[in-house]
Order: C-alpha cells, then sequence, then structure tokens
C-alpha cells in the first residue's frame, strides 16, 4: 500500500517508519525543507532509540523516503496520515490547530480524488467531524479515519510494534478492511484493534494522557504527606500497586511530570470540557499540582541551606523530562534551573542526549559529560531525570570531589543510608523522611 505521512515531527517519522516496516510505500513530507534534507542525509532530527536503524533499514530498502512537496506524491497515495503537531495555543491552552487545518486544507486543493485519511495527530473531540465537512464539500468524496497515537517517548519503536491497543475511529464502515490491511502484522498476531466512532476515539486519547498524568500528580501529593508524617512513598506506591485495580505504572514521585503530551494534552481537556460545558476538575487539580511539585523541588534544594542558597556550584544530573530521549518539552528542569540560578549560583549540566536542546533554554551554564568530572567542587547535586547512566554512581567518588558533600535525589534513585554511608552530608529525596 501507498501511504503518505503529513508532518515528519516524532509521530509522523515513528509512524512512517514503523508501517514502511510493515512491508507498506511511505514518504514523509513535511514544509520544513532543513528538516527533510537532514533526514534524507540520515541526519534525525529527533532522538528515540531504535529509530535511526529502523529508517536506515526501509530507506535502503526503498520502503521509506522523505519529501517536502505533496502535489508530487498524492496522485499516487492511497492512504494518507496526518501527523502534523498540534501544540498548546497561545490562550488558555487549547489545541493549536492552525498548522493542522492548513495540511487538510492542502490536502483537499492538491487531491484529484477522494482519499482515505487517518488523523493520528491529537486533535480536540469534534475535529474528524470538521474535517470530514471540509473534505466532502465537493464532487471528491474523502474517508476520514481517527487513529490516535500512543507511543511512549523512548519506548516508541516497541509501542507501536507491541502496542496495547489500537484504536480506530470511523464513520465509514467500508473502510475498516483497509484499516485492517494497514495495521496486518499486528491484526495477524491478534494486538488489540478497537473500532468505534471519530469522537470517541478522539477522547480516547485525551482521557488516557489525562488518566496517567492524574496518577502522576496523585503520588506527588501522597509524596508530601509522607515527608510531613515520615512514611516512605515507595512503599506506599509499592504497596498500592499491587493492587491490580491500580497498577504500579506512573506511582513514582518526582518533580512533576512533562514531555510533548502530558501537559499540553491535559489543558486542552479543560478547555475541551469548558466549551462542551463540563467542567473538568479534576484535572484542573492536576495540572495545579504538577506546578506546584515543581515550585516544592525548589524549596526542598533551599531548605538544605537553610533557605539562603547563593553563590554556590550546583551540579545537575539530567535535564530531560524523562531518560531515553532528548525532548525537554515542560521538563521540570525548565521551572528548577532557572530558579536556582537566578539566585547566582553557578549551574553543571549532564544529560546524555540533553545537551542539543537544553543549550536552546539554558544561558551561562556549564555543560559535561562526565558526572565525576562535573562534581569537582561543587556545593550540591541534583538528580533530574532517571537516567540509567545515573542509577549506579559511585557515590564515594562523587562525594569525595565534592566542596559540600549535598545531594538533592529528585528521581529516588537512592537511599538515605547509600548517601550518607557514601560521604554526603545532606540528603534530601521525595517523600521520604
Amino acid at each position: 500500500m501507498r501511504i503518505g505521512i503529513l508532518g515528519a515531527g516524532y509521530v509522523g517519522l515513528v509512524t512512517g517508519a514503523c508501517l514502511s516496516d510493515f512491508g507498506h510505500d511511505v514518504v514523509c513530507l513535511d514544509k520544513d525543507h532543513e528538516k527533510i534534507n537532514k533526514l534524507k542525509n540520515s541526519v534525525l532530527p529527533i532522538y528515540e532509540p531504535g529509530l535511526d536503524t529502523l529508517i536506515e533499514k526501509n530507506v535502503e530498502a526503498n520502503r521509506l523516503n522523505f519529501g517536502t512537496d505533496l502535489m508530487t506524491h498524492i496522485k499516487s497515495l492511497d492512504v494518507i496520515f496526518v501527523a502534523v503537531d498540534t501544540p498548546s495555543g497561545r490562550v488558555a491552552g487549547e489545541a493549536d490547530l492552525e498548522n493542522f487545518f492548513n495540511a487538510i486544507k492542502e490536502l483537499y486543493r492538491l487531491a484529484d480524488k477522494g482519499k482515505l485519511v487517518v488523523i493520528k495527530s491529537t486533535v480536540p473531540v469534534g475535529t474528524n467531524k470538521q474535517v470530514s465537512k471540509l473534505l466532502n464539500k465537493g464532487d471528491k468524496k474523502f474517508d476520514v479515519v481517527s487513529n490516535p497515537e500512543f507511543l511512549r517517548e523512548g519506548a516508541a519503536i516497541e509501542d507501536f510494534m507491541k502496542p496495547d491497543r489500537v484504536v480506530v475511529g470511523l464513520s465509514n464502515d467500508t473502510v475498516r478492511e483497509v484499516i485492517k490491511e494497514i495495521y496486518k502484522p499486528l491484526y495477524l498476531r491478534e494486538f488489540p484493534i478497537m473500532f468505534t466512532d471519530p469522537q470517541s476515539a478522539e477522547l480516547i486519547k485525551y482521557s488516557s494522557n489525562a488518566f496517567l498524568a492524574t496518577k502522576i500528580s496523585f503520588i506527588n501529593e501522597v509524596a508530601h504527606i509522607c515527608e510531613k508524617s515520615d512514611a516512605n512513598v515507595k512503599d506506599v506506591a509499592k504497596g498500592m500497586g499491587l493492587d491490580k485495580r491500580i497498577g504500579d505504572k506512573f506511582l513514582h514521585a518526582g518533580p512533576g511530570y512533562g514531555g510533548s503530551c502530558f501537559p499540553k494534552d491535559t489543558k486542552a481537556f479543560i478547555q475541551m470540557g469548558n466549551f462542551f460545558g463540563a467542567k473538568q476538575n479534576i484535572i484542573e487539580t492536576v495540572v495545579n499540582v504538577n506546578d506546584q511539585v515543581k515550585n516544592r523541588m525548589i524549596d526542598k534544594i533551599f531548605s538544605m541551606f537553610g533557605g539562603i542558597f547563593t553563590k554556590k556550584i550546583v551540579c545537575f544530573l539530567g535535564v530531560t523530562f524523562k531518560p531515553n530521549t532528548d525532548d525537554m518539552r515542560e521538563a521540570p528542569s525548565l521551572t528548577i534551573i532557572p530558579r536556582i540560578q537566578s539566585e547566582g549560583n553557578n549551574i553543571r549540566i549532564i544529560d546524555p542526549k540533553g545537551r542539543k536542546q537544553g543549550e536552546k533554554y539554558f544561558k551561562n551554564v556549564t555543560w559535561y559529560d562526565n558526572p565525576y568530572e562535573a562534581a569537582v567542587g561543587s556545593d550540591l547535586l541534583v538528580i533530574l531525570t532517571e537516567w540509567n547512566e545515573f542509577r549506579a554512581l559511585d557515590l564515594k567518588k562523587i562525594s569525595g570531589v565534592m566542596k559540600s558533600k549535598n545531594m538533592a535525589d529528585l528521581r529516588n534513585l537512592y537511599s538515605k543510608n547509600e548517601a550518607l554511608s557514601s560521604g554526603f552530608v545532606k540528603y534530601e529525596s521525595v517523600g521520604r523522611k
């Protein structure tokens, strides 16, 4: 099958690479000429484990290519996936659909006949209806299908190839077999493919992310109680997670959620509720709690120095919002580091993949590749991202080169006993006494 992907961002690239690996002939299209030129020269605009290898494999097999001009390819395409980014809007956090609808309008203008259009972009409830009206206002007849993505950054290929579910929202049941053909390798291996209406498919995406964000904010609220009562949030989370109705995923206390999905999707979820007159009180609280958690981490760091924290050397381990990605969007580090830096402190940063993006956000900081070198003469070590490289550090070696032996472990990678027995004098974590 000949498939076009509109948008060569995170979702578009992963979708295109995986569909081409299914055996389809795929072209990823994007208006960003620089990005496409880099892709044609095997330079990826994002870091995602295994994606470079998968793209290289399918480019060499002539199943995957890249371009900027939809007009050149549209006549030969059987199916068009729309994977255009939908960031938070400037007002109140609603989804910004300007680029998305520009792509839809261009698609309609250039198409010689009706096509099957599959919406991968995360869009508010009712958007598929709008798209269908736009594409079917003349003689051309398009089928519009909602097919939201559920990709975890850092594990996107596995999520695409071995999904918990594939959600498909359609109004015309005749395209069901085409969808099955697109996802045939998954269908044959009996991965769940759920067919529903477009509105439900759109809401499944937002509701899933809102619920996961709720679990994160909830356990961070629990962590606050734990700190006040001498309870241990790791034990509390484990005890909760053993209940199969709750599960242990997303019950890890820390400095709050970030990334490209949870922040914008929770805000858009709130705006959808307001639009339909169905106020989303829980998610409003989730967003507020997440903001408060980041500030609580700052207070925690200041408290280690008696509230006066200035002219110190602070070494941050990790700045991306999670490990195995270079994504800095809405990362807790974007709130925490500038506040620490504003007090006249000297900032050092180590992140396995975050430097390229991080340099856009953090100015007048020093980047290191080695945590032991970065720690020399420092006053505080702060763990912000739980990269595997930071899980088994030689704490004695690190504390031995620090000027003041303080650690703020905001991902609970170590225990207080480990830190103190390794030479640290002060140790703070999240949700543990």
